[in-house]
């Protein structure tokens, strides 16, 4: 064979494509799908595995009967788009949710600028300021609430033409599903003017439901907002906020337990605890109890109590905060609540240097003194730097933002 010098062109070119072609087959990262777009309603079951990119698009609903079942160790992207088009995912009250981590696998929910990789537990590009980048995550039941009279719950922000965004009923056991070991970050975007989605949001959730081991990191408006409902929430934390991190209204009458809560003064964090209670007649009985947590950092109070309030507050650990923040009671029938039982703050400790009738205020005239009274004499009200309430730290270790960004320390 007569060898020219075109010939040994293509012999190179040939070799360079077969040394290519050899490479791209052993790169590990082609084994891995290059990534999923969600977009629309989900209304057939469907799996989202861990070996999948998964980019939610839009407004995503789970309904006409179909679960969601997310894998251990997920990750989770939104796209960043325009407030009325923002990206949510939106669990509607016939349909289901089983996102079940693990304390080695989190599922994470993220915006689509985060460059956070399969396998890690952060990114390294966003921080605590990196707020409203999508809308958040949605969970509707039909468990009891108590909305105004006169008015359908329906979840702010979303068309009135869309039906599945409604929520609550009278079936105290309904089930949502599941959703454990979930870390959901730098959501929050407001859908319209002064209606922003919370970086959770249950509605109406009913006690059928498991929500345990779950983290909102930098959101824009509440961390965790209830509306109703009867499910118990176990293990919650949330980071940065920049409203309330834990919010509760419409007679949410389930147990929060073991949370833990950093405040953002970058942020401009609201406070630690909003509580509200039945805005009308219906489930006109339901009543909170929110127990066992370490609060601390920027807030612009400790709690704000108000509106119909009933239930309890117990074995809360307040440190770290600025000495001008208060225990506030507001509204007549939260005043009325608290004289008479109904709304109790219990066995809550308070690193300050500042007496317990300095830190409760109330907005009604003339009953300062009397709310002073209750709230230092309540059972196990203390100022002290040695306390014996607060939080477990244990189970928020392994998997959280908190404790690969090293915050958990700050309770130790």
């Amino acid at each position: 064979m007569n060898f020219t010098s075109k010939n040994f062109f293509f012999l190179i070119i040939t070799v360079l494509l077969v040394s290519f072609t050899f490479s791209a087959c052993n790169n590990d990262d082609e084994l891995i799908p290059i990534g999923t777009t969600i977009t629309g309603n989900i209304t057939q079951d469907v799996t989202w595995t861990a070996d999948t990119e998964y980019v939610l698009s839009g407004r995503i609903i789970v309904t006409n009967g179909a679960t969601l079942t997310i894998e251990p160790g997920a990750i989770i992207k939104a796209e960043d788009l325009p407030n009325d088009q923002a990206t949510v995912l939106l669990i509607a009250t016939d349909g289901k949710i089983e996102a079940n981590g693990t304390a080695s696998n989190p599922i994470i929910f993220t915006s689509i600028v985060d460059n956070i990789e399969s396998g890690q537990l952060v990114g390294s590009n966003l921080g605590e300021s990196d707020t409203g980048l999508w809308g958040g995550v949605i969970i509707l039941g039909l468990a009891p609430i108590s909305p105004e009279v006169g008015t359908t719950a329906r979840v702010e922000g979303i068309p009135a033409n869309v039906a599945e965004a409604e929520y609550g009923g009278d079936q105290a056991a309904h089930s949502s599903g599941s959703f454990t070991f979930v870390s959901i970050r730098h959501a929050g975007i407001a859908l319209e003017p002064d209606k922003e989605i919370n970086g959770l949001t249950l509605g109406g959730v009913g006690s059928g439901t498991t929500i345990s081991n779950v983290e909102i990191v930098s959101n824009f408006d509440d961390g965790i907002e209830f509306f109703g409902g009867t499910v118990d929430v176990t293990n919650a934390a949330v980071l940065y906020q920049g409203d309330d991190a834990f919010d509760i209204d419409q007679a949410y009458s389930g147990k929060l337990e073991n949370i833990i809560y950093i405040g953002s003064e970058a942020n401009d964090s609201d406070n630690a605890l909003e509580i509200d209670g039945p805005e009308g007649v219906e489930n006109a009985e339901g009543a909170f109890i929110v127990r066992y947590g370490s609060l601390t950092g920027f807030a612009d109070d400790y709690a704000h109590l108000k509106s119909n309030a009933q239930g309890e507050v117990q074995n809360l650990y307040y440190f770290g905060f600025s000495e001008s923040e208060n225990l506030e009671i507001l509204g007549g029938d939260a005043n009325t609540n608290f004289q008479n039982g109904a709304l109790e703050v219990t066995r809550c400790a308070f690193n300050s240097t500042r007496t317990l009738e300095e830190i409760s205020k109330t907005d009604q005239g003339g009953l300062e003194g009397t709310i002073d009274g209750i709230f230092a004499a309540s059972l196990g009200n203390e100022i002290t730097d040695t306390p014996l309430v607060g939080a477990n730290i244990n189970p928020f270790i392994g998997w959280t933002y908190a404790d690969a960004k090293g915050l958990l320390t700050v309770f130790e």
